[in-house]
Parts: C-alpha cells; structure tokens; sequence
C-alpha cells in the first residue's frame, strides 16, 4: 500500500497531539491546525528529513539535489513553471487559426482594449515583458492590422499605440476561446479551493507588481538581498507563532 507511511505518519502526529493535550477530546479542527503549525516548522529546515518528492520527470539519481528542489521555496517556483507552460499550450491551441501567435499578443491586446492608447513602453511595461520581446509583439500586432500607431506630439521620440476595430473584433471572439483555458487551468480544483487560490495568487500578485512597478529587482545581488528580508521576516513570524502556541 503505497500509503502506508502517510497514514503511519498521521497516526503519529494524532498521538503527539494527544499528548501534549492529555485532558482534552482532540477534535478535527485542533488537528487540522497542528498538522499546519507542523508542517510551516518542517518547511523552514534547511535540509528537511524523509523522503524525496515523486516526481514523474525525476530519475532516481543525485538525491541530495532532488532535496533542494522539493524544499518549499523552490517547490513552490517548480509548480509555477509547470503552470504556466501548461497554460501556454492551452493558449496556443485557442488562438489556432488567428493572427494571435503567442499569450503576450492576446494579453497586450486586452490591455489596449481598456485604454484609449498607451506609449510603446506603456504597453511592455503592463505586459510584463522586456523591451525586444514586447517590441517584436506590437511588430506582429501592427502588421496584422490588430493595432495602429501615431506620433506622440508631446515626445517626438515615442510612438502611440491603440486597438484597431479589427483588432477588437479579434479580441471578443478570442475571449470564448480563452474561456475554456481559464477553465482548464483551474482543473479539477473545488469552488471553495479555487476561492483560496485566487486569494493567494493575488497576495503573490500584488508582492510581484510592487517590485515590478518600483523596478526593485534589477540584478543577482537585489534578489539576494530582498530574499534574505523575507527569509528573516519569515523567520521572525514563526517565531512568534511558536511562542504564541507554547
């Protein structure tokens, strides 16, 4: 039974949580909670204990490097990659047949949609991409007749882009399409569990804008240095629940 350590491992945690609480009827929800409190503790080794992760892409080889991507952090960032390229192929099938090539051309045209125009570094800026890759998207959206650009009269230098009626047209036939990848993306997750990750996902969205749109991550030495502050914020919270708990 290949669950067999997982349950074993349940049962023990149920009897450290009885112990610690000798007087007292142990419900689901005291279980529930120390099960969470466990785990964060767990979370924060540095070289967590216990068996590596299955996963169908990993071989059976260098065990010690495998530890180190299935640490939390690191767990977390794998499963966000495996996401969005899931995503990315799911987008592609539902732009088959259009001038879209690619989610950046159909997420820089939504953004224009809900702007009367937007400078060419507006619109990269938005879409989240570097200067060439946004460059060769409004490239491919002007050639496609989907946008128009004009002088900027304020700024000889810049250019000023908007949504064409085509490109409209396009767009709001391309948005039933999108819909079914909104919904395959969110797979077999329940309501209520698609109502948390909403949630967490834009706590995480709000953190990421916030560095990007102040420009706080600019080389190798800002990453480490704004990763150690949540590292030590961390440390810091999970030290106070523990007091707290005790």
């Amino acid at each position: 039974m290949k669950s067999y350590q997982l349950i074993h491992e349940l049962i023990s945690l149920v009897e450290e949580l009885e112990g610690q609480n000798p007087d007292k009827e142990v419900t689901m929800q005291d279980f529930a909670g120390f099960v969470v409190h466990k785990a964060g503790n767990a979370a924060s080794d540095v070289n967590p204990t216990g068996p590596v992760r299955q996963d169908v892409r990993f071989g059976k080889n260098e065990i010690s490097a495998q530890e180190l991507v299935f640490q939390l952090d690191n767990n977390i960032g794998q499963l966000f990659v495996y996401m969005s390229r899931y995503a990315k192929s799911y987008i592609k099938k539902a732009l088959d047949g259009t001038p879209l090539l690619a989610a950046e051309d159909f997420t820089a045209l939504a953004i224009l949609l809900t702007h009367d125009n937007l400078s060419k570094s507006e619109l990269i800026h938005y879409n989240l991409q570097e200067k060439t890759s946004g460059t060769e998207v409004i490239r491919r959206l002007l050639a496609a007749g989907l946008i128009e650009q004009w002088d900027n009269e304020k700024d000889k230098r810049s250019r000023q882009i908007a949504i064409t009626d085509q490109g409209k047209q396009l767009l709001y036939m391309v948005f039933e399409d999108m819909n079914h990848v909104g919904r395959m993306v969110s797979g077999n997750l329940t309501v209520s569990e698609k109502l948390t990750l909403r949630y967490l996902l834009q706590k995480l969205e709000d953190f990421h804008q916030q560095h990007h749109q102040q420009k706080t991550i600019s080389s190798k030495a800002d990453l480490k240095r704004v990763t150690e502050a949540l590292v030590n914020q961390e440390t810091r919270l999970v030290t106070t629940d523990n007091m707290q708990i005790q």
